[in-house]
């Protein structure tokens, strides 16, 4: 359990997936480039790949990251976000996207 105090420190915004490709080398690594309004968009490493066959399709997608954790190297790639996403028990998978088409790239979650 965490405090209240612990969650109010992560910063969620919705992000806009720009370009996804497969690490090189690797099954379960997804390359994202995603907008969240800043100057410049973000490199996201993601253990996603394996529900995705063509990586491709996630190109334009608006769903939640995580923003403010420390930026991550893996497979010597920086990750500086993290995708927020459903994995129930049985295998299924779902990216969480907004229902309101107004929802842009840096909207913050509450």
């Amino acid at each position: 359990m965490i405090s209240i105090d612990d969650f109010a420190k992560v910063e969620m915004y919705i992000g806009k997936i720009l370009e996804a490709e497969r690490v090189p080398e690797t099954d379960k690594l997804l390359k994202l480039r995603v907008d969240f309004g800043e100057d410049s968009p973000r490199q996201v490493i993601s253990g996603i790949a394996e529900f995705f066959e063509d990586p491709q399709e996630l190109v334009g997608v608006l769903c939640p990251f995580v923003t403010n954790l420390e930026p991550r190297t893996i497979r010597g790639l920086e990750s500086q976000a993290m995708i927020v996403a459903a994995h129930t028990s049985d295998g299924t998978f779902s990216i969480l996207t907004p229902q309101n088409s107004s929802v842009v790239p840096g909207t913050k979650l509450n």
